[in-house]
């Protein structure tokens, strides 16, 4: 019921995945009056796997978070969280208040034991493929335990993500040299250097597209100026490049002739395939989209849910922290 769109986005990707996945089934939180509408285009063996839970409230996306939970029990995004609690969803993905969304969680649903803070994970393009990344935003500081963390529930989530047993974990820094770093990164170095995860060592802000780590690992201060930092860029190239194409009429003809290229590598950088950002730590599969995402942005999102729910996660990442203390 919420993000910038609301159902008008939220349920067409939804549908978009239940297409897909012939034993998946949606549930569709919200008013339904406002929701009903968008399931007229489905069969009736696809409408049979729908169901809307009703919810009279909606989180703005502005709300203050404790205001959430302490004012809206019968909203959309905490009665989809209570879903999750209850057993009867193994997922609830959510383009809503993004502060509201952790803290409803984190009060529904709990944290794993051995997790001290949850934080936010997506994948990124990067050469070759992509890169996963946390923290995003969840934490604005981070200490060497939480960081440690950090880098044990990146490693589960990218082997389910690229199917890799051991994949490459490094730790963000300003620099290589062991000398370099504040003291909260030095200690988390040296704790992950002894631990059993595939530790590559430090890792700089260039190395977080070059395909050469497959996690990095840091505070959600650091990480979110880093991805928003990435995703400026990505715009003022993608804008340069239109510029660039439509200066004059010859190289109109040159973007003629580049088409093919021009649209492959369009598909490759599009935000929308990287929408999805999950929330683990938490005793439950949490994912965010955008909250201006798309239909087609949205059902990716709702595609990491169905991802992470069936590869069970949050057992995942409790079985690799008692693997990591043994």
């Amino acid at each position: 019921m919420s993000g910038d769109h609301g159902p008008s986005v939220c349920v067409p990707g939804a549908l978009e995945v239940l297409r897909e996945e012939t034993d998946l089934e949606i549930v569709l939180v919200g008013e339904p009056g406002a929701l009903e509408p968008h399931l007229a285009v489905l069969s009736p063996a696809d409408r049979s796997r729908v169901r809307i839970q009703v919810a009279s409230q909606v989180v703005g996306m502005d709300e203050p978070p404790r205001e959430a939970i302490r004012r809206k029990k019968d909203s959309s995004l905490r009665r989809a969280l209570d879903l999750v609690a209850s057993g009867e969803a193994k997922a609830c993905v959510s383009s809503g208040n993004t502060g509201a969304l952790m803290s409803t969680a984190h009060f529904v649903l709990g944290m794993l034991e051995g997790i001290e803070r949850p934080a936010i994970i997506s994948a990124l393009p990067a050469t070759g493929g992509h890169t996963c990344m946390l923290d995003l935003g969840a934490n604005v500081s981070a200490t060497v335990e939480q960081l440690v963390q950090f880098a044990i529930m990146g490693a589960v989530v990218a082997a389910d993500f690229f199917g890799r047993e051991r994949p490459r974990v490094g730790l963000l820094n300003i620099g290589r040299e062991d000398i370099k770093g504040n003291e909260i990164v030095k200690a988390a170095h040296q704790r992950l250097l002894a631990s059993r995860l595939e530790y590559i060592g430090y890792v700089e802000g260039n190395d977080i597209c070059t395909g050469s780590v497959d996690v990095v690992v840091t505070d959600g201060f650091t990480g979110n100026i880093a991805l928003k930092a990435m995703e400026g860029i990505a715009h003022m190239i993608a804008g340069a490049v239109r510029e660039e194409f439509t200066a004059s009429t010859a190289r109109s003809l040159g973007a003629l002739a580049a088409g093919p290229a021009l649209t492959s590598l369009k598909k490759r950088l599009d935000p929308r395939r990287y929408n999805g950002a999950s929330m683990v730590g938490l005793a439950g599969v949490v994912i965010k989209s955008h909250g201006g995402a798309d239909a087609t942005a949205f059902a990716h999102a709702v595609r990491v849910g169905v991802l992470e729910a069936q590869n069970g996660v949050p057992a995942q990442i409790s079985a690799q922290l008692q693997a990591q203390a043994a």
